[in-house]
């Protein structure tokens, strides 16, 4: 599900603007529901509120960093370094919340990200250098709310209550993205609407997607769930290359996609 909202995301093209409207669908259906179960099954607790506001606020950052990111730079160069946030994730484990990784798990993680750095460098360009503080920016918020979203799980029970979380989130980004788009363009929605079948199955997947990544975060590590989510990049790198006939430095290309499955399958050899 991250791997179809994401490719239909850069497919789709800036006057779309594919992930607003995937949020508002998101928000206005399966959000719904999930805000629902939020309020009814959550355990309530000041430190609940707390999770919330700094995941809503780091998601918030995460998507407006990013948008403005992928307006300097491709998705193909920008959402790789963006990836490498587990590598943050696993400091700030480390240092503030006494984690032990081990270096087993150390030396996969770093694997995987040179991994994705290759694919990274494939996309480079001169005017690559404006996007590289906002792409560092959308891994720093990462970093933040993937810590604050695996805290708050102790209070949220069901999956129903995962994917209300999710949509405070997603509400805030989605109001975030709109007075960005008003204050740029004028615009209180994009130029273009996407084809509905396209629309459903992008809003269908962006909120499922992340509630089964926090939910995964009851058991591993974020730092962890969170480099497994980049086989998700794997498998966008093939298709794009076997189904969108991307040809371009495809030999590059397929051997940072070796480089990142070879991380990925030492970490699952070491959990």
């Amino acid at each position: 599900m991250h791997v179809t909202w994401n490719l239909l995301v850069r497919y789709q093209g800036a006057q779309t603007h594919m992930l607003w409207w995937a949020l508002a669908l998101h928000c206005a259906t399966l959000g719904l529901w999930g805000l629902y179960a939020l309020a009814s099954e959550a355990i309530w607790s000041r430190e609940l509120l707390v999770f919330l506001l700094v995941s809503a606020s780091g998601n918030t950052l995460y998507f407006l960093a990013l948008n403005r990111a992928y307006a300097h730079a491709p998705v193909a160069l920008v959402y790789p370094l963006v990836r490498s946030s587990p590598l943050l994730i696993g400091l700030w484990s480390v240092l503030f919340f006494g984690e032990s990784l081990g270096l087993s798990a150390w030396g996969a993680m770093l694997i995987s990200v040179a991994g994705l750095m290759l694919l990274a460098g494939t996309a480079w360009r001169k005017d690559g250098f404006a996007a590289l503080p906002l792409a560092l920016v959308a891994a720093l918020a990462t970093s933040v709310y993937s810590l604050s979203d695996k805290a708050a799980t102790a209070y949220l029970p069901t999956f129903g209550s995962l994917v209300g979380f999710v949509t405070v989130g997603y509400t805030a980004s989605f109001l975030a993205l709109t007075l960005q788009m008003r204050l740029k363009h004028g615009a209180w929605r994009p130029q273009r609407a996407p084809r509905l079948p396209y629309l459903l199955i992008a809003g269908g997947s962006i909120g499922l997607a992340y509630a089964l990544v926090i939910h995964a975060m009851r058991d591993l590590p974020a730092a962890v769930v969170v480099t497994f989510t980049n086989a998700g990049i794997v498998i966008a790198g093939i298709l794009s290359i076997s189904l969108f006939r991307e040809r371009a430095h495809w030999r590059m290309r397929l051997a940072g996609i070796a480089v990142i499955c070879l991380g990925l399958a030492l970490l699952a050899v070491t959990r």
